[in-house]
């Protein structure tokens, strides 16, 4: 061996190769959107979203309640509960009608249990 040559690698070649070839196919192969979004997908999407962020209100105003009450005391939840966990935790502005929608979703959801007292039913 002569001093001042490096001996061949054929591992950095092959190396420095397939990252062209990786490239190139990323250029060649460019990802598109299957279905491009439209603006009735996302008001659906938006939709949704809030009518389970209301009954994920609904159920934290009734945990809330329980953790209030007394033992042997029965529990009172409001819609002004509901309405009032909307606007803290999502920052929501949530009329009554809703509110009670969504109490009464949760409530009946969770079996209806004799301890509840609400006026969602009102």
């Amino acid at each position: 061996m002569k001093t001042g040559q490096m001996p061949r690698d054929a591992g950095g070649s092959v190396f420095v190769l397939l990252g062209f070839v990786l490239v190139a196919a990323g250029i060649m192969c460019r990802g598109r959107v299957l279905r491009p979004l439209s603006a009735e997908r996302a008001q659906a999407a938006g939709i949704r979203e809030r009518s389970r962020n209301l009954l994920c209100s609904a159920e934290m105003a009734i945990a809330e309640a329980r953790r209030r009450a007394a033992s042997g005391e029965p529990v009172i939840v409001t819609v002004d509960d509901v309405a009032t966990t909307a606007c803290q935790h999502y920052g929501y502005v949530v009329e009554r009608e809703q509110a009670a929608a969504a109490l009464r979703d949760a409530f009946e959801a969770a079996g209806g249990r004799s301890d509840c007292m609400t006026d969602a039913f009102d």
